[in-house]
């Protein structure tokens, strides 16, 4: 197949879960098909661009500037929110060049199919019936759960007003899609639910098992959260594990060390560490496995967020034991006290880290029974093989 693969950034510095899962498919994809890849460059990652021939046949890049979320240009983003029929998360990757640009290389090529991955660069889509669209969330679950979880009236109300607009705007765009792939049968019932009538199927979320495998490596801290610290859902997992959750641990176990590591941790984050002993906020690393396999366990402590979390899949097959809630496992096939333990309240969630980090056997017993099973199931050329076969039966451009 000839595929057009358009996305709103390039996969390299690959930090992100989005990046991870996209990089893993289009990695086995490229291997049997011609990969044309169009994407947008903020210019502040030149390996992206340098990169994307290790996945792609032909790579083509537009600029576009994306505010930091700590600017004022964002602040004007978010201003402009309040008036825009697009959701803010979308209008941001709003692109007239990008746009520009995919209507040119479908007027020059014969594609076999068109792949947008991620709802945000669906407006650059000349032709959204025509095309895949690769939700790796329901972005309006992540938008309500926002809401859910504001303390602050006028956030909340701001929230409400974009968890509307990204609720229309998803359902138009699924409606509107050739197909659409989600990544658990989860998030394909809630897209039936919510939005109606979709042409919707399902992919794995997978592992790369080599690359995790445990290697010998120095202590880290007794737990660990990984993940992107400039997102919001995991600003709000990590800020109520650290006030809410740490505290009940260390009743019982005062010498309890945490590793939040993740790329550009916000100044809250930030300052989470200045005042929580033992607690280390890494920022980004070059490589976060060192931190996994020295660890003890690995903590999801999501209230909000939508998808299958890929890190989940990464510590088990690092032999890393997971205590997650059950949003932060949502969508995975995953049995409770035997691959992972779940907990949604602070107690509970505490209870199941004090007891992992004080029984060797158990936590490798656990370890040891989630690596044999997502060995056995989602490898990513399991997960390619079916996103192959969905572009192959899918809409023609």
């Amino acid at each position: 197949m000839k595929i057009l693969w358009v996305k709103a950034d390039f996969l390299h510095p690959t930090n992100r879960g989005g990046q991870i899962r996209t990089l893993g498919i289009l990695q086995r994809l490229h291997r049997r098909h011609e990969i044309h890849y169009a994407a947008m460059d903020d210019g502040r990652h030149p390996e992206g661009f340098a990169r994307a021939r290790e996945y792609s046949t032909e790579a083509y890049a537009v600029p576009n500037f994306v505010p930091e979320k700590t600017s004022l240009a964002f602040a004007g983003q978010l201003a402009a929110g309040l008036v825009s029929e697009l959701p803010v998360a979308v209008a941001r990757y709003r692109s007239a060049k990008h746009r520009r640009l995919i209507e040119g290389l479908l007027e020059k090529h014969r594609f076999d199919s068109v792949v947008c991955d991620f709802l945000f660069p669906a407006p650059n889509i000349p032709d959204l019936a025509s095309a895949v669209l690769f939700e790796h969330n329901v972005e309006t679950m992540i938008w309500r759960r926002h809401v859910e979880h504001a303390r602050d009236p006028l956030r909340r109300l701001y929230l409400r007003l974009q968890a509307r607009k990204m609720e229309a705007f998803e359902r138009q765009s699924c409606r509107r899609a050739g197909h659409v792939i989600t990544v658990s049968e989860t998030d394909s019932e809630i897209m039936r639910r919510i939005f109606g009538d979709v042409r919707v199927s399902e992919i794995p979320t997978g592992v790369d098992l080599e690359y995790f495998a445990p290697a010998p490596s120095a202590p880290s801290a007794d737990l660990v959260f990984v993940g992107s610290m400039d997102w919001m859902p995991n600003i709000d997992g990590a800020e109520w594990f650290v006030s809410e959750i740490l505290p009940r641990i260390r009743r019982r176990r005062p010498e309890t060390t945490v590793a939040i590591v993740g790329r550009r941790p916000v100044k809250s984050i930030r300052d989470l560490a200045a005042r929580t002993p033992g607690l280390a906020i890494t920022g980004t690393v070059p490589d976060v496995r060192p931190y996994l396999w020295g660890a003890k366990a690995s903590v999801v402590p999501l209230r909000i967020g939508g998808g299958t979390r890929l890190k989940i899949y990464e510590s088990m097959a690092a032999m890393l034991p997971v205590v997650s809630t059950t949003v932060g496992a949502e969508g995975l096939p995953l049995t409770p006290g035997e691959h992972l333990e779940i907990a949604d309240q602070p107690e509970e969630f505490a209870e199941k880290c004090v007891a992992l980090l004080g029984d060797e056997a158990r936590r490798r017993r656990m370890a040891a029974e989630a690596r044999d099973f997502v060995a056995a199931r989602f490898s990513w050329d399991s997960v390619a093989a079916v996103v192959e076969r969905i572009l192959a039966a899918g809409p023609r451009p």
